[in-house]
């Protein structure tokens, strides 16, 4: 038995891991953040941690260094299997070595390796990250720190070992054994409005009277029970900004890092009249999650409902707010998957029935998440003409192929929209952000007491309205000066959304100092210019942010021009691996290496290997006692993973080599819940709000009968006897369910404002005479001061 001291894991073995402190550097719409983790070995053996933690996926990270006692030493970036080979040699020779490497599958995935830390000896550990903001519905800007690692499900038949396989550690979410302190300081060049958190924060602290500046820390005591989300609110949002940054200072000039770089923000507001556009044709197509790992609760907190629930009620609000004229169909996957219809189908009272019948039967029992064969299927059906496709991914975002996926979506972008929805806490950001900007669609993470329903349908009205199309982009530079374009160029661009574009500056100018930028569009076939100027000579030292984004941003799509060449175009990694060396930045074939040499010395002794456990929150319906642990390279959440008896051997060089037995675990073996994951709450009777929905017809009216009375309080012959002579019982059942919506709904009016408007239009379309009549005998009945003109009429 080890005989442990300080700190240990629900196995008895000790966590060298301490403390991880985060300061973040927000500036307007880009942020630059800095982990430092403090080590400490309390064994009595030289030790090696092994802690796999998941970053944004549109991070790069950009330093990494380590101190020992009073001895810094900061990483390089090496082609990955030389830094591993590098690192595995440093340990043989008894030297310390710290490698950080981001997973082959994943770009959100990372390991860090710290190794022979002598008995005793304390080290700290720092890395630094750039990240762009996502932007949220409301204009809110969205920073997430992810505390949380879901374990990825490994599609069947895929090859789930390989170089650099590591294990993930996880214990419950309350039982970290380390702790995590956060501190941020914001600079804009709009006035902050506020700061909010899904965290207990400190009061927001201004440091100027331009409230331009301020700071802001999270409450001590954080429980690692989710993500930690910082929304920053900035007046005067909409404006364009073009912001140049300085060459760095020791970079070759016509290298990436030794030119001029300038970023471009575009984040258009869209006139009200454009806004109440609306589009009666599209494909509409809502592919559900339906594995395993959607029996979890959508939050910790008592009474949750399970997160395959909160999807049926939402396809319930999709299905009654589509307009008529358009087709759908509704496909289920798990690790293997169902469409409702062979094809999509014409949108009527006929089809909507028969779809709602089908969601309600809707389980959490498909297995794994396999996204991938599901997107095939879709994509191998041909397109309606006059029917844009537009698709609608639901999923708690665990799969291993990441960029598989990403590769198929990107491949496809040209004949559809892709709007995505991350439920729950540690839904992969690299997997839900990038289906939407690959295609060419909106992203929204569903997260805590966060309610599904109000995210899908903003992004509903996304795929509904106008979007920006037509988009170009003009640099206008002095004679000697020349601008090369890193992003790839933007398709559309919806309300509420935001783009960031960078652009290598080169060469110099004798006489001008400015440049400036022509950005034109089509907005609801109305032609949009702006034109931004910039200086061409920035201030230095600005932390070289956003030519780490720009060089993340070429990066990235180099990856991909590799990836869908299979491996075989030529000089592509390589050109990776030397931008990627050149700015420091991160990549899938890049990896971080630090040596410190003690002193002449060799650490002695057998080293220990020790994961440092992750909080995981929800694990596909299985009771998990203790910690559990997976290799890195499966990440996986597969119910046979839980019968692998893996035997974890060094192999030459320190290579982690794991086998299977290949036992399987039956079901009855499998229970629900997993660590601190409160089993969701059974089914209460249907929120009313809901079932007036469920009872609305595809055409938007409603009738008078028994269900609609039990929902507005009243029996069927109140109902009945106010109606004014003339109108139509249809007319007045209408009549009062919008007049219940806007007297007692309001708060949830994003929900239900698009099966109003087509209440509205088609009781327009009865030509009803005395319509006032109807509303003022409404309004009587059930209590309410509704005005005919609020209600559209």
């Amino acid at each position: 038995m080890v005989n442990c001291c300080g700190l240990v894991t629900v196995k008895n073995k000790p966590v060298p891991l301490k403390s991880i402190a985060v300061e973040v550097s927000v500036q307007g719409h880009v942020a630059t953040v800095s982990s430092t983790l403090q080590y400490e070995n309390q064994e009595e053996s030289p030790l090696e941690a092994i802690f796999v933690f998941p970053l944004p996926g549109e991070a790069a990270v950009c330093r990494f260094s380590a101190k020992i006692g009073q001895s810094e030493v900061v990483a390089e970036v090496q082609e990955k299997q030389k830094a591993r080979e590098q690192y595995d040699d440093s340990l043989s020779l008894g030297q310390q070595a710290f490698l950080l490497e981001e997973s082959d599958e994943s770009p959100d995935v990372f390991k860090l390796s710290v190794g022979s830390l002598p008995p005793g000896e304390k080290a700290s550990v720092s890395l630094d990250y750039v990240t762009e903001l996502a932007v949220q519905a409301d204009d809110g800007l969205r920073l997430c720190l992810p505390a949380v690692l879901n374990p990825r499900y490994q599609p069947q038949g895929s090859d789930i070992v390989s170089g650099g396989s590591a294990l993930v550690s996880s214990v419950p979410a309350g039982s970290v054994p380390y702790s995590l302190s956060l501190s941020a300081r914001v600079s804009s060049p709009h006035p902050i409005s506020r700061v909010e958190s899904n965290c207990p924060l400190d009061p927001l602290n201004y440091l100027n009277t331009e409230k331009t500046q301020a700071t802001v820390s999270l409450a001590a005591g954080h429980q690692f029970d989710r993500d930690v989300e910082l929304l920053l609110y900035y007046q005067d949002t909409h404006q364009p900004t073009a912001i140049v940054e300085a060459a760095q200072t020791s970079a070759k000039p016509g290298s990436l890092m030794g030119d001029p770089m300038v970023m471009l923000s575009m984040y258009p507001e869209f006139p009200k009249d454009v806004m109440s556009l609306m589009t009666s044709h599209g494909e509409f197509l809502f592919v559900v999650d339906c594995s395993g790992s959607m029996s979890c609760p959508m939050h910790n907190g008592s009474g949750a409902q399970d997160r395959i629930g909160s999807a049926r009620d939402t396809l319930l609000l999709l299905l009654k707010s589509l307009p008529m004229g358009c087709y759908f169909n509704i496909i289920g996957f798990g690790s293997r998957y169902e469409s409702f219809f062979p094809k999509s189908v014409e949108y009527s009272q006929k089809t909507m029935d028969e779809a709602l019948q089908k969601v309600k039967a809707m389980r959490a029992d498909q297995g794994g998440t396999e996204i991938l064969q599901p997107l095939k299927h879709i994509y191998s059906q041909p397109c309606l003409p006059d029917q844009p496709r537009q698709l609608f991914l639901f999923t708690d975002g665990e799969v291993r192929n990441t960029k598989k996926v990403l590769d198929l979506v990107k491949a496809n972008a040209g004949s559809h929209r892709c709007f995505s929805f991350g439920i729950g806490e540690g839904a992969s950001s690299a997997l839900i952000s990038g289906v939407a900007k690959q295609g060419g669609g909106h992203a929204q993470f569903i997260t805590g007491q966060d309610r599904m329903q109000p995210k899908v349908m903003q992004s509903l009205r996304f795929a509904l309205q106008p979007a920006v199309v037509d988009i170009s982009v003009k640099w206008n530079v002095p004679k000697g000066v020349s601008v090369t374009p890193l992003s790839p160029p933007i398709r559309m661009l919806f309300q509420g959304q935001r783009a960031l574009l960078y652009a290598q500056i080169t060469g110099e100018s004798s006489g001008d100092t400015e440049g400036s930028v022509t950005v034109k569009y089509s907005l609801a076939e109305q032609p949009v210019e702006n034109q931004l100027s910039f200086s061409l000579k920035p201030a230095e030292d600005t932390g070289l942010t956003v030519h780490r984004l720009g060089a993340r941003t070429l990066i990235r799509c180099m990856e991909m021009e590799e990836r869908q060449g299979g491996g075989e175009k030529k000089g592509v990694k390589e050109k990776v691996v030397e931008l990627s060396v050149q700015s420091g930045v991160s990549s899938a074939f890049t990896a971080f290496i630090a040596v410190h040499k003690v002193d002449g010395k060799a650490v002695q002794g057998p080293m220990l290997r020790r994961q440092v456990p992750t909080p995981m929150l929800c694990q596909s319906s299985m009771t998990m006692l203790g910690s559990t642990a997976m290799p890195w390279s499966m990440l996986c959440s597969k119910p046979k993973m839980m019968g692998m008896h893996r035997r974890m051997d060094r192999g030459r060089k320190g290579a982690l080599l794991a086998k299977d037995s290949g036992d399987d675990v039956s079901d009855s073996d499998i229970q629900y819940g997993g660590f601190d994951c409160p089993a969701p709450a059974s089914n209460p009777a249907m929120d009313p709000l809901l079932q007036l929905i469920s009872l609305q017809k595809a055409s938007g009216s409603w009738v008078l009968e028994a269900a609609l009375a039990e929902v507005l309080g009243k029996t069927e012959e109140e109902l009945a006897k106010p109606k004014p002579a003339p109108v139509d019982q249809e007319v007045w059942a209408t009549v009062l369910a919008l007049v219940w919506l806007y007297g007692f709904k309001m708060e949830a009016q994003e929900e239900w404002q698009f099966l109003a408007m087509k209440a509205v239009s088609w009781i327009q379309a009865q030509k009803v005479a005395s319509v006032s009549e109807c509303v003022q005998a409404g309004n009587t009945l059930l209590g309410c001061q509704v005005q005919k003109e609020t209600l559209g009429l």
